[in-house]
């Protein structure tokens, strides 16, 4: 994929994300039950957030390492214990700062990808740590635009069922 293709995806697929926040009413954002897990849509915004900030350092930092060593330790969790640890790290978030949380790591990944370079996008001898058979922008999307749709289904269902729309 090239730098025009995966920015296209980003903004593509983050206006259906924000599409579809939209159409959920403020105070239904804090109501359990939207997935498996009994998380509200303000916990998948901090959810998808977490991981847009950790593909904003890997685009920033080229490395494979977080920020911080907790959000490391979180990474080496296998991904129910991991997406558990990332809402225990923001449920206490009220829904004004979730929002904002949310925009605020879309913001700084899109500047971030905005400034790559092809290679950046390609080699994944530019990011360190980054094994030699991976390539940088599907890790990237992985945790970010491609997670979208994921998170996307399950809010339409609860969405239908709880809206009846």
């Amino acid at each position: 994929m090239n730098k025009a293709e995966f920015l296209r995806e980003l903004t593509d697929k983050r206006a259906e994300w924000d599409d579809l926040l939209a159409q959920i009413p403020e105070e239904l954002m804090t109501v359990p039950g939207v997935n498996e897990d009994g998380w509200s849509v303000k916990d998948i915004i901090t959810h998808v957030a977490w991981y847009e900030n950790e593909a904003t350092h890997i685009l920033r930092s080229h490395s494979l390492s977080s920020e911080s060593a907790e959000n490391d330790r979180i990474w080496g969790l296998p991904i129910n214990e991991r997406n558990s640890a990332i809402y225990e790290q923001n449920r206490n978030l009220t829904l004004r700062d979730a929002l904002v949380m949310g925009q605020d790591a879309f913001r700084a990944f899109l500047h971030e990808a905005q400034e790559l370079s092809e290679e950046d996008l390609s080699d994944p001898a530019r990011y360190k740590d980054m094994p030699a058979d991976w390539t940088p922008w599907e890790v990237v999307a992985s945790n970010t635009f491609e997670h979208y749709p994921d998170h996307v289904a399950e809010i339409r269902a609860w969405k239908r069922t709880i809206l009846n729309s």
